[in-house]
């Protein structure tokens, strides 16, 4: 089952920020420094990808993806952003914000709350809700635990940025009624996720002891040891578009496949949406290796231009931890 776009010739259109819903914001996390972040991604570079939202019987907009650009584009003061509409019931919605999200990943939580909400609102069976995301019913079923195991004050911290979203999930193997005086013992003396582990073993070990035990835990967690040096903005450039060109030569090796036209609209979707990503970062590179549109760069060695380096020579599906995040998406 998946999302039906309407006509495919359809482009985003600019929407009133006030005329997006956000009954799945409760789905998804949003903190302040991702937040801050998008912020800041907005103001510089303006609103480089469509928000997905899917079109409700009565004709509203819910959106589905682009949760921390509207957020962040009312605190700038926008009044709009580009939207792309699709089709659909609120099941077909919730499985595309899975589908949508599946490069750089909902947390663990996340997936526990989406199965949930799939689970209770919509009362579809665990194999049904792996059916349909493509996933054994015993990782529904896991999933599912930990949303309806976890305290609910305690996935109030989460959604607070008081717990990160792994330390929660630590936390959850407690029984629930030990979960809450665990959770404060973890956000009052600082503790790391790995400190929380360790934790959660000595209580399961000895749950007799939990009062001393809770007692005893050391206090904050000393700073991080300074990492290596960060890299200059030339740096970055030359980085990105390495990673850029590698992941050029993977799309484009896969769409020489025919076979991609089978996964469907969401496809059609992400190549629709790079599209104008493309375009406006060509114009930006031919703007500042020509100085004028059309020219000649006259600091560019003309015999290596051409004859290029064998830049490509990564193979299809190769993967470095930088080429992760899509180029020009904003989450």
């Amino acid at each position: 089952m998946a999302l039906v776009t309407r006509p495919s010739a359809e482009p985003a259109h600019q929407v009133a920020l006030m005329a997006l819903g956000e009954r799945f914001a409760g789905l998804r996390l949003a903190g302040e420094e991702p937040l801050r972040r998008m912020r800041q991604s907005l103001a510089r570079h303006g609103q480089l990808s469509a928000i997905v939202a899917y079109t409700t019987v009565a004709g509203s907009l819910e959106i589905i993806d682009g949760f921390k650009r509207v957020r962040a584009a009312r605190e700038l003061g926008w009044a709009e952003l580009r939207v792309r509409a699709v089709a659909g019931d609120a099941v077909q919605a919730k499985v595309a914000i899975s589908i949508l999200n599946a490069g750089h990943g909902l947390s663990e939580l996340e997936e526990a709350w989406l199965i949930r909400s799939l689970y209770r609102d919509d009362g579809l069976s665990q194999p049904a809700i792996g059916q349909l995301l493509g996933r054994h019913k015993s990782w529904v079923c896991r999933r599912l635990v930990l949303a309806e195991g976890l305290d609910e004050a305690v996935q109030a911290d989460v959604r607070l940025g008081l717990l990160a979203a792994k330390t929660a999930c630590a936390l959850a193997r407690l029984p629930r009624g030990n979960q809450r005086a665990a959770a404060d013992a973890v956000v009052r003396r600082g503790m790391t996720s790995a400190q929380t582990e360790r934790l959660v073993d000595a209580l399961l070990a000895n749950p007799g002891e939990a009062e001393q035990i809770l007692r005893r835990q050391p206090g904050p967690a000393a700073p991080p040891a300074p990492g290596p040096a960060q890299r200059t903005a030339g740096q970055w450039i030359i980085a990105d578009a390495g990673a850029v060109t590698r992941l050029a030569a993977r799309l484009q090796a896969r769409l020489l496949d025919a076979a991609w036209l089978a996964l469907g609209d969401l496809v059609h979707e992400a190549l629709v949406g790079l599209d104008p990503v493309l375009v406006a970062l060509h114009r930006r590179i031919e703007h500042l290796t020509t100085g004028t549109t059309g020219q000649e760069p006259t600091h560019v060695d003309h015999a290596r231009r051409a004859h290029p380096p064998d830049r490509d020579a990564v193979p299809p599906g190769h993967d470095e931890a930088g080429d992760r995040p899509r180029a020009g998406h904003q989450p």
